[in-house]
């Protein structure tokens, strides 16, 4: 999937605004990330904590803040059409491409989720993994979020990942990534990490690989 590449600013030209264009990208990005937090210190210090973890991503601050945004306005897009898909369809974000996952009532639902994805502004991919199904009930979601989490844990105490750069999802026993791995070997350990989870049924991959640089 080709990148628009980000321009640079050369050191000698336009301070002021390269200073002022990432001001306001820390600013949209703790607007986004920041405001459920409570408390004037608490939501500084959580702004800086997330505005810090962005800066570490492959996708950086601006592709943070896009993604958050474009999650907002598909959230709104689902919420305003019918509340059920709010509810029921899951949603991974990243540079732009859209997993959505879940188990929705019938496929007329499944139809109108995957429209509503392309509707929004900045998506670049939509990943229709809806599952036609009813839900697991308190049981299904209790066992997906202790594989969502265990599998994150894992994969952010394994110093050979990057953990960062992947999203998690667990849906009826199948995990779900996305994201950006810095080489073949990188997403293995992440692919088997998830194989290696009890409960587990199936790994499903979207995570793409990071290409080398070009030579000058």
């Amino acid at each position: 999937m080709n990148r628009t590449p980000i321009t640079s600013f050369r050191p000698d030209r336009d301070n002021h605004a390269s200073r002022f264009r990432s001001t306001a990208a820390v600013l949209c990005l703790t607007a986004l990330l920041g405001a459920s937090l409570q408390g004037c210190v608490g939501a500084v210090i959580g702004a800086g904590a997330t505005v810090g973890t962005a800066a570490m991503e492959e996708r950086g601050i601006a592709g943070v803040t896009d993604d958050a945004a474009l999650r907002i306005r598909l959230n709104g897009l689902f919420s305003g059409k019918d509340e059920r898909l709010w509810r029921k369809v899951g949603l991974q974000v990243y540079m732009g491409r859209v997993l959505l996952t879940g188990a929705v009532e019938t496929e007329d639902m499944r139809a109108e989720a995957v429209r509503l994805a392309w509707s929004a502004e900045g998506v670049k991919e939509v990943i229709n993994e809806m599952q036609i199904a009813q839900s697991g009930g308190a049981t299904g979601f209790a066992r997906d979020t202790w594989i969502t989490t265990l599998l994150k844990s894992a994969l952010l105490f394994d110093k050979d990942v990057s953990s960062i750069n992947y999203s998690v999802e667990s849906v009826g026993g199948t995990v779900y990534l996305i994201g950006l791995a810095q080489d073949r070997a990188e997403l293995n350990r992440v692919m088997n990490h998830a194989r290696g989870m009890s409960y587990v049924k199936k790994v499903v991959n979207y995570v793409q690989i990071k290409r080398p640089p070009s030579n000058p």
